[in-house]
């Protein structure tokens, strides 16, 4: 049975119910993320109506994040579902580069059936050095 192509971690559900619970954009669960917020506390933080000397919780964390990072913003805003579906993505590459060397297949056949090396940063396959060389 395959897991659904939708499927989001139980690390990450929680901040998916912040982002609704709270009426938080993408941008502020990664900022908070970054921050090392959890998401389980934001509930103390946020204003409600009777602590109006609260500031209201996307406003905080974005002057958190400011002051932490000195920019208002990520450079990339990606949401949840996306960050999960990266690393998914990532882990079938691994998983399939394993079973391919596994196989014994050459290098040069992983690198031609268009899997990617997860540990580089742009994306290009890296060859494999053989011990006899």
């Amino acid at each position: 049975m395959a897991k659904s192509a939708s499927f989001i971690p139980n690390a990450l559900r929680p901040w998916i119910d912040a982002r609704r619970r709270f009426h938080l954009s993408h941008a502020h669960i990664q900022m908070a993320r970054a921050l090392g917020m959890n998401p389980k506390k934001l509930g103390k933080l946020a204003d409600h109506r009777q602590e109006p000397w609260k500031a209201p919780l996307p406003a905080y964390i974005e002057n958190l994040y400011f002051r932490h990072f000195g920019k208002r913003r990520p450079d990339d805003v990606r949401s949840i579902e996306e960050i999960a579906a990266a690393k998914r993505a990532k882990k079938q590459a691994r998983t399939a580069r394993k079973a391919a060397a596994a196989d014994g297949l050459p290098a040069e056949t992983i690198a031609s059936t268009g899997e990617t090396d997860a540990g580089t940063l742009d994306g290009s396959t890296t060859e494999r050095l053989d011990a006899s060389d």
